[in-house]
């Protein structure tokens, strides 16, 4: 089970990478639940990255064509060490078809990238405030748009974590029959120290934190420290499953 821990900027990398995250994300926590950094910030932000740990980028919440090539336009171009993962949301998208042909867009763009990222589609438990289609409907066309995960989010940030919107026997269900479609399953929204047992006991393949890891909440510095616990508490949980 890999830890992701998310940063807004390069001065982030080293207090995630020493408290032991698997995979480094680029957000802006002040644009959103998937806010996207500036293409600047984002090259900082790589190139403050040891080579051996993933890069995951966020690009929002594109509603069509134009927005998502304006996201993926912001990434470096060519240059070694890009992005393992991008990730897109669809809040405001109700349609199918929409949702659908955005993720084949972003398949076949990234298959052009250097390394050739993985597509994670991003769906929120609190579909309903978020304008989204449900979890279930992005697992789906996650697979069959040839993406290779979902990670299932909140978009409310108001101190409520992911179980405000789900329960952990449905925790569970969801993050089985993702796996069992075979797609990554990844989970995030406002996780803390506990809530990290519920997670571990849906048995996703990546746990997301940001808050969690951070001095003064999610807008604020990524600590080690903190980066530390959760990877012991998570460490911890997996051996006691």
């Amino acid at each position: 089970m890999h830890l992701l821990v998310s940063v807004r900027c390069g001065a982030e990398v080293a207090a995630a990478v020493e408290g032991g995250a698997d995979i480094v994300d680029a957000k802006e926590p002040g644009r959103g639940s998937l806010g996207a950094v500036s293409s600047g910030v984002l090259a900082e932000i790589a190139g403050s990255l040891p080579p051996r740990v993933p890069l995951s980028v966020a690009l929002g919440d594109p509603r069509d064509e134009e927005e998502l090539g304006r996201a993926l336009g912001a990434l470096p171009g060519g240059e070694p060490g890009g992005p393992r993962y991008l990730k897109l949301g669809f809040a405001g998208v109700e349609c199918e078809a929409t949702v659908r042909a955005t993720l084949e867009s972003a398949v076949a763009r990234a298959a052009a990238l250097e390394g050739r990222p993985a597509v994670i589609a991003v769906a929120y438990a609190d579909y309903g405030l978020a304008g989204s289609l449900p979890p279930d409907a992005i697992a789906a066309l996650t697979a069959a748009s040839g993406a290779a995960g979902v990670l299932l989010d909140t978009l409310t940030k108001d101190g409520r974590d992911l179980f405000a919107w789900i329960s952990p026997p449905e925790l569970r269900a969801w993050a089985g029959e993702t796996k069992l479609a075979g797609l990554v399953a990844a989970v995030a929204g406002s996780l803390g120290p506990g809530s990290i047992r519920a997670v571990v006991g849906a048995e996703p393949d990546i746990v997301g934190v940001r808050g969690a890891a951070c001095e003064g909440g999610r807008l604020g510095v990524v600590s080690a420290a903190r980066v530390r616990a959760i990877r012991r508490e998570l460490d911890e949980q997996v051996i006691a499953t």
